[in-house]
């Protein structure tokens, strides 16, 4: 039997209904959606809360058998800029208050600072134990921001340390990440839990015939923010075309934040000043499966983000047995690994070289793939969704003895408040 019957996932911001790498939607969606799926088929009945942006949509859509996605209703039903859903938050918590779903659940856990502010909220009103995950931290992005960016509020800074200390866990990414809340926050190793995000190894796999695009196209995969360097990328094939001029660039994703929709005039703009604007395909975000398929072609995915909590993309490439040329942080230095190459800073000309050094060198990159498969058959959803059903459980089993240690005082205070009553 499941540890726990009945969990509520709140992701205020973005559904996992959404399309990933267009948006606010990326590896934050994803994760919600795969750990929904795998634990309602485990027996888990799953609620996701997110917030109503269209007023077509119903109140509540199936995700799977066992996990459903409520819309609440929260400010406008239409999109909100991220930076601008702090004003709906109150909002937000009185419909999760009034939810019939919420009294059944044994465990809530929020997803982003913008959840958790709601989720600390409705921990304290129904106690409720609150699991936190991050997904990004405000302090970690200031101290990376990308040229032009915009850093994260105070708003922001303050409700994460909040959060963080009342939460009864915290669920982390990386082991990285963690001594990062332990440094910050002061948070003892008793109340976080690294739980790693997954891949799902039956869609993105390797083409049997090994087959790739001719000429070599390197794949650029993400939301078209500053963050996520797809300038950097673009500034990449300019310099490995001086060397090989035969090879591509294809960048898949969307406009997001406050760039819109300027972001892929930008690129194409870059693209010709630098001279490579015939060799750079543009494509909006894809659903996963087709996704899967530019990752088996490609000879290289170009990851070479400011800052990432975890790079997801980085280990979907590498299951497909590609090759990932990443920028060294965090997030996907621990990804990446022997999958790839990891590169310090973000020059382009390093990054380049990179990408020459596993183009031509069939054999390297033949120990590369190898090295890649093999990291992500470790990196199953499975497994996430078995590290998360324990830290549920044991925050229920903590709140069961916090509430029978306190049983005792309370059962006295009435005494008393009846005999002096």
């Amino acid at each position: 039997m499941p540890p726990v019957r009945r969990v509520g996932l709140i992701s205020l911001h973005t559904s996992p209904l959404d399309q990933p790498g267009t948006g606010d939607g990326g590896g934050l969606n994803v994760y919600v959606r795969e750990v929904a799926r795998r634990m309602a088929a485990r027996g888990v009945a799953v609620d996701v809360f997110t917030r109503r942006t269209d007023p077509a949509q119903p109140g509540t859509v199936a995700l799977a058998p066992g996990a459903d996605v409520h819309h609440l209703d929260a400010g406008p039903a239409a999109p909100v800029a991220k930076e601008d859903l702090a004003a709906h938050l109150c909002a937000f918590e009185l419909a999760l208050a009034a939810h019939p779903r919420l009294a059944d659940l044994g465990v809530l856990h929020a997803h982003y600072w913008l959840s958790g502010w709601v989720g600390r909220r409705i921990a304290r009103r129904t106690g409720v134990p609150l699991v936190q995950t991050f997904h990004t931290l405000a302090a970690l992005k200031n101290a990376t921001l990308a040229p032009g960016d915009r850093p994260e509020g105070a708003l922001r800074l303050a409700v994460e340390a909040e959060v963080a200390c009342a939460a009864d866990q915290v669920l982390v990414l990386t082991c990285g990440e963690a001594r990062l809340f332990h440094s910050s926050y002061g948070l003892s190793g008793a109340r976080l839990t690294v739980v790693p995000a997954g891949v799902d190894l039956d869609l993105f796999r390797p083409d049997p015939a090994g087959r790739r695009a001719d000429p070599p196209e390197l794949l650029f995969a993400g939301r078209l923010q500053p963050l996520k360097g797809p300038d950097v990328a673009v500034r990449t094939l300019a310099a490995v075309r001086r060397h090989r001029p035969d090879v591509r660039l294809r960048i898949v994703g969307g406009a997001s934040g406050r760039v819109g929709g300027a972001a892929e005039a930008n690129l194409r703009r870059l693209a010709d000043d630098l001279g490579v604007a015939e060799a750079v395909t543009l494509e909006p975000a894809l659903p996963q499966a087709e996704l899967a398929d530019r990752m088996r072609r490609a000879a290289v995915l170009l990851a070479p983000s400011r800052s990432e909590t975890f790079g997801l993309v980085a280990l979907e490439a590498q299951a497909c047995g590609t090759p990932v040329v990443a920028a060294r942080v965090p997030g996907l230095e621990v990804v990446v690994r022997d999958g790839g190459v990891l590169v310090d800073g973000h020059d382009p000309t390093d990054h380049a070289a990179a990408v020459l050094g596993l183009v031509d060198d069939p054999d390297r990159t033949t120990a590369v793939r190898a090295a890649a498969l093999e990291t992500a058959a470790a990196s199953s959803w499975e497994r996430t969704v078995d590290r998360l059903l324990d830290a549920y459980g044991a925050v229920q089993r903590a709140a069961r003895i916090a509430a029978a240690d306190r049983a005792p005082a309370a059962a006295a205070a009435a005494a008393l408040a009846a005999r002096d009553a």
